[in-house]
């Protein structure tokens, strides 16, 4: 623990002299997310590599007071867990995660930051009308997980992920979930949007996946246009990009991006 912040590491087998790589959550889960897969592939290449769990996530302290939690808070919980490294990390954000790197960015500089299936710096609205309209009971099921009611598995199942899903995997992923802040989440829908004049700009990865329902490709790709930058959209994955069949794909395109933008 970190001043109260969960944190998971995962360390090279040999001490080398490549940067941290500090991951961030999306909403509604915690830093175990990465634990399982992109955290030891890229300690094999030789990167350590942290997780944190943000305030009222995971094992964090702070989950009776969730929904005051902003987005502000965690970027500090990020730059708590950045201080405590001592070296400034490559930030790699997941949906949320991936709007919290881009706020951090606007105070702080790093030598790289990766959005994967990231909250564009537009805001959640139109990923939101966009599930309004295409997958209505869905959208209600989700806002339902907000208040702590849990759909099942299937509904879970078509939210996350695209492709075959390992049952005992799904069925973990579901006993990790939690409520998500209100006050994040209106953040990210028109409260607190990135200042874009303001933000750092490192070399930058934008990574998305074809069948994601939340996060959908088309607002990807207006993320990357937004930087100016290229994008890569995976195939038949979903939001889940971390433990669709295929992780290890966009896990080995993050491994060779932090190597050329790397020493």
């Amino acid at each position: 623990m970190i001043e109260g912040l969960e944190v998971f590491s995962c360390l090279p087998a040999k001490k080398t002299n490549r940067p941290p790589v500090l991951f961030v959550h999306g909403a509604f889960a915690g830093g175990w997310m990465w634990t399982e897969t992109f955290m030891p592939f890229l300690a094999k290449a030789g990167y350590p590599c942290y997780a944190l769990s943000l305030r009222g996530h995971g094992g964090s302290a702070g989950i009776d007071q969730i929904d005051w939690h902003s987005i502000n808070d965690f970027v500090a919980d990020v730059n708590t867990v950045v201080n405590w490294l001592g070296t400034p990390p490559v930030l790699v954000g997941h949906s949320m995660g991936g709007f919290v790197v881009q706020k951090y960015l606007e105070h702080h500089q790093v030598p790289g930051a990766a959005l994967v299936c990231s909250v564009p710096p537009q805001g959640l609205i139109a990923a939101q009308f966009h599930l309004m309209f295409q997958k209505p009971q869905l959208f209600m099921d989700i806002n339902s997980i907000m208040s702590g009611n849990y759909p099942d598995t299937e509904i879970l199942k078509e939210a996350l992920f695209a492709g075959e899903i390992d049952p005992t995997m799904l069925a973990a992923w579901l006993d990790r979930m939690q409520p998500e802040s209100h006050r994040a989440l209106w953040d990210m829908s028109m409260f607190n949007l990135p200042n874009l004049h303001a933000m750092h700009r490192p070399p930058m990865l934008i990574l998305g996946a074809e069948l994601d329902v939340l996060v959908p490709a088309f607002l990807v790709q207006a993320t990357a246009h937004t930087y100016g930058l290229p994008v890569h959209i995976f195939r038949n994955m979903g939001h889940a990009v971390t433990h669709e069949k295929e992780w290890p794909l966009v896990a080995a395109m993050l491994r060779d991006w932090l190597n050329d933008i790397t020493p």
